[in-house]
């Protein structure tokens, strides 16, 4: 005999995400934030001095536990990510997965139309902002070769620095001695001397 229980969608489950790019930072304010509205305090993954997406612990354990109707709550959206492309992909993806995210201070909420359609409209500028980067990153590098500038990293040392350390070198300076005196790796303190014939 089938119930009402049985015919029932499993509850949904809220949840919370908090991070801090550096250890002198509090995670306290976002905590009390989301406990406000009532995320569980265990259901609050975190991450403290977080770089790429793979070095986010907390945010990966969040989205491996996350199922279908579950809601994620954060402060603000740019918690989800280093910049607008990261944060977009992650929204993308709780869409895709039937997730919904509540942001506190943007007020999106994806559970609705409304909430739907401005991660839309932040997805396209965040789009927008990459081809927009691109765009400039070229033009700056045709500006750079029409004036007869390098593209590429400007160099460690001057001219007077690597005769220098090439006249230390014929003078059986250790290679160690140089690196660390001109602040160079030794492998550009080989690179150097044997580049001077």
């Amino acid at each position: 005999m089938t119930t009402a229980f049985d015919t029932q969608a499993p509850a949904s489950t809220l949840l919370g995400y908090v991070r801090v790019s550096t250890t002198h930072q509090s995670l306290d304010a976002q905590c009390d934030a989301l406990r406000a509205v009532g995320v569980p305090e265990d259901r609050i993954y975190n991450d403290k001095l977080s770089g790429a997406r793979s070095d986010r612990p907390g945010l990966l354990a969040l989205l491996d536990y996350a199922r279908e109707g579950d809601t994620i709550v954060v402060v603000g959206i740019d918690r989800l990510g280093r910049n607008s492309a990261e944060v977009m992909a992650t929204i993308r993806d709780l869409g895709e997965r039937g997730i919904v995210l509540r942001s506190l201070r943007e007020g999106i909420d994806t559970s609705t139309a409304a909430g739907r359609m401005v991660a839309g409209v932040l997805a396209s500028l965040a789009e927008l902002e990459l081809e927009l980067g691109k765009e400039r990153r070229a033009a700056a590098r045709e500006a750079r070769t029409a004036r007869g500038a390098s593209n590429g990293r400007p160099p460690k040392l001057t001219p007077d620095q690597v005769a220098t350390l090439r006249r230390m070198h014929a003078a059986d300076e250790p290679a160690s001695v140089l690196a660390k005196t001109f602040g160079v790796s030794r492998a550009t303190v080989y690179r150097l001397v044997g580049s001077q014939a």
